[in-house]
């Protein structure tokens, strides 16, 4: 979506979305000049507007929230990496790996 529909839908101005965007907090696409906003991104707002607007987090608290959400998105790439890299070793390598992780998991 372009950005007059993504703040027509948050029903966020302007300011607002610059600000979220000189922060960090959204990194939208650029296409033909024009910023497009994704799924993704409506749901950082969502989650944003609900920190500041409904939780009364502060700028401080709303970055390291969006750090730690951006933190959660690599460590789940990088865990389905490792599954697949699992996935292609030979069973006994497997088994292996799988016994030694349910040990870790009992800590």
């Amino acid at each position: 979506m372009d950005d007059l529909e993504f703040r027509l839908y948050l029903k966020i101005d302007i300011v607002q979305l610059d600000l979220w965007i000189e922060q960090g907090w959204l990194i939208p696409e650029t296409s033909g000049g024009q910023r497009q906003f994704r799924d993704a991104d409506v749901a950082r707002a969502r989650l944003i507007l609900d920190l500041m607007g409904n939780m009364g987090v502060n700028e401080a608290g709303v970055d390291i929230v969006m750090e730690l959400v951006d933190e959660l998105h690599g460590l789940r790439g990088t865990m389905g990496k490792l599954m697949t890299a699992i996935g292609k070793q030979e069973r006994d390598v497997q088994r292996r790996v799988f016994e030694s992780l349910e040990e870790i998991d009992r800590f």
